[in-house]
This record gives C-alpha cells, sequence and structure tokens, in this order.
C-alpha cells in the first residue's frame, strides 16, 4: 500500500462484507480518518486495529482538509472511513480527494460495500444505464428533482429516509407515476434486508399497512 490516502469502504450491516485487504489497510495507515470515530472506533476493535483515529464530517472538512493535505505531503498515510459503504458517496470524502489530488498526491479507493450497488443490481429494474441521485432536497428544489426523474429515460436510484419514502411515493403519484415500477431496499446485507418491488401505488399500499422502517434505497424505473 503506497497512496497517501485510501477510501476504505465498511460494512453496510454484516460485517463479513469487510474485505482481508481494507482490514489490512486500516492496520497500516498512520491515521484512520472516521465520519463518526464512535461508529469505526467499534469496527476498529472489533477487528484488532490500533491505529489512531480522526474525526472528519461535514461539519468540520472544509476546516481540516488542508491541514490533512499538508500533513500527507510530510510523508503520513492516512485511510478514510464513512459510517457505512464508500466514503464520498453521499458522505464527506469528496474535498478531501479532490485536495489530495490537487497536491499532487495519490488517491486510492478500495472496491466493497456501496447500498446503492447491491439494491440496483437486486431490482430487477434495468441497469445497463442508471442516474444516481443521492439523497433528494427536503424543501427547494425537490419537486423539480422528481419531475426530472420521473421524466428520464434510464433506471434513478436515490436514499430516502422512513420518515420521507412514503411523501416521495405521493409525490410521484400526484405527477401521475402511479404505475411506475420502482423497487424499495431496506436493511441490506442485514438481517432483516427486504427488498419490495411493484408500482408506485402498489408500495404505497404495502407501506400503508406496513410502516416504513430503516433507510431506503429506492430505484425507480425510467420512462
Amino acid at each position: 500500500m503506497t497512496a497517501n490516502l485510501t477510501l476504505v469502504p465498511t460494512p453496510i450491516g454484516n460485517l463479513g462484507d469487510m474485505s482481508p485487504r481494507a482490514v489490512e489497510v486500516l492496520r497500516e495507515v498512520d491515521v484512520v480518518l472516521a465520519e463518526d470515530t464512535r461508529t469505526t472506533g467499534n469496527l476498529l476493535r472489533h477487528f484488532g486495529i490500533d491505529t489512531p483515529l480522526q474525526s472528519y464530517h461535514i461539519h468540520n472538512e472544509h476546516k481540516l482538509t488542508a491541514g490533512l493535505v499538508s500533513r500527507m505531503q510530510s510523508g503520513q498515510r492516512f485511510a478514510l472511513c464513512s459510517d457505512a459503504g464508500t466514503p464520498a458517496i453521499s458522505d464527506p470524502g469528496f474535498l478531501l480527494v479532490r485536495a489530495a489530488i490537487e497536491a499532487g498526491l495519490e488517491v486510492s479507493c478500495l472496491p466493497g460495500p456501496t447500498a446503492f450497488v447491491a439494491a440496483l443490481a437486486a431490482s430487477g429494474l434495468p441497469c445497463d444505464r442508471f442516474v444516481y441521485e443521492g439523497f433528494l432536497p427536503h424543501k427547494k428544489g425537490r419537486k423539480t428533482r422528481i419531475e426530472a426523474m420521473l421524466s428520464r429515460s434510464e433506471t434513478t436510484v436515490l436514499y430516502e429516509s422512513p420518515h420521507r419514502v412514503v411523501k416521495l411515493l405521493e409525490a410521484m403519484q400526484a405527477e401521475g407515476a402511479g404505475d411506475r415500477l420502482l423497487c424499495l431496499g431496506r436493511e441490506i446485507s442485514k438481517l432483516h434486508e427486504e427488498f419490495s418491488r411493484g408500482s408506485v401505488v402498489e408500495m404505497l399500499d404495502m407501506l400503508t399497512e406496513k410502516p416504513p422502517r430503516g433507510e431506503y434505497v429506492v430505484v425507480v424505473a425510467g420512462v
């Protein structure tokens, strides 16, 4: 391992998804940057890793990035972990990756768990071409993004909280897309993993009978 900065995906549920290579990198680097040091600390302890931890998250990344790049230039090697999944994918990381590259440093990313990829592959919807939306805005711009999603020919993948998934489906129905096919994935890789497939109307009926729990990956068919 020679990269100055290595992005290390971590399990989105099942600890068995942690790769031996990821464990090796976390042992070898000088510092592990963690979105939440408590969460990543538990992971490190589980695998017997004692590498020092430093907090790096959405609230401090602007302040810390330049200093971290300077430390990389002095020879320190860092790993970056989000709470679950692949760093920089709807999680902190982009700013640090960009700054490190601009400074001429080597950046690497290990392959590993990403919730939206698992949901897309298991959805039964076309996945040769797709658009990843991440999290939709809660207010400003939300309606515009939903309209754009419903107008495109590619499959769309996005994340939604249990508190907002019903509102998302209701908004899709209000736009005349009640018969649009989709897949709702939740608890991916965990004990109660579940994929529900059907139309917007069918999924709304299901969520009325079975209130949503856990974060959802929503995969929506194109036109």
